[in-house]
């Protein structure tokens, strides 16, 4: 990896500011001073010290963030703020929201830069359970909890996979999914002449969005954490 490239990752500025430092003789590599940014590192095997700080490389990082409505599920947007824009120090790791959740949408968001397991977290195969709790205008029927468990028929004519239901109060409830098409927790009820009205993810398989995590607020997860999800 270039020696510039592993500093930008770790948070010590932007590309053009770590070059700085490098030139400027801040950085060693197993005890040598270091000035060409594009100087290649065994980021696992060589001694890095920026300032005297050695510097540990961690590949991946994973993030669960309580995603406040107003924020859009990408790394850039020309009009709103984004979710990465709330991961403070962490603007060039290349992270990216696993899934999205719709602006309006609120709760558990990972944030990673393992594209490997992105893609393992959001295929159907994977039966990976989401649930969210919601709000909703409309009477729930008692032969809704069968329509869910054989599989909403879409306005589009796309049948979902067999999702659960469960009424907590009259307008009020826990649905269980394991897709992620366009609005479709919307998009369901809508088909049985329900709208939406909040829309909150508590879990994303046996990941579960902390009690006191405040909107906005997040916290960084170990690998051993995120296995979690699909055990």
């Amino acid at each position: 990896m270039r020696l510039d490239k592993m500093l930008a990752h770790l948070g010590y500025g932007s590309r053009k500011e770590v070059k700085e430092f490098i030139r400027k003789g801040c950085v060693m590599v197993n005890g040598t001073i270091v000035v060409d940014d594009d100087f290649k590192v065994d980021e696992t095997l060589d001694e890095v010290t920026f300032l005297g700080k050695e510097l540990h490389y961690e590949h991946y990082r994973y993030f669960l963030l309580n995603k406040p409505a107003g924020y859009v599920s990408a790394t850039y947007d020309s009009y709103d703020p984004t979710v990465i824009d709330l991961i403070s120090h962490h603007e060039n790791k290349d992270l990216f929201p696993v899934g999205r959740l719709d602006k309006d949408t609120t709760g558990l968001l990972l944030i990673t830069n393992d594209g490997k397991l992105a893609h393992n977290l959001l295929v159907p195969n994977k039966h990976v359970d989401k649930i969210y709790e919601l709000t909703f205008t409309g009477e729930f029927k008692e032969e809704y909890f069968q329509r869910f468990t054989e599989g909403i028929l879409l306005e589009d004519g796309y049948r979902c996979k067999p999702a659960s239901f469960k009424l907590i109060e009259k307008n009020q409830g826990l649905i269980t999914i394991q897709e992620g098409k366009y609005h479709q927790v919307k998009r369901m009820m809508n088909a049985l002449d329900m709208e939406v009205q909040t829309l909150k993810r508590i879990s994303f398989g046996k990941l579960q969005l902390p009690q006191d995590l405040k909107e906005g607020e997040y916290i960084e997860l170990s690998k051993e954490q995120i296995q979690q999800i699909f055990s």
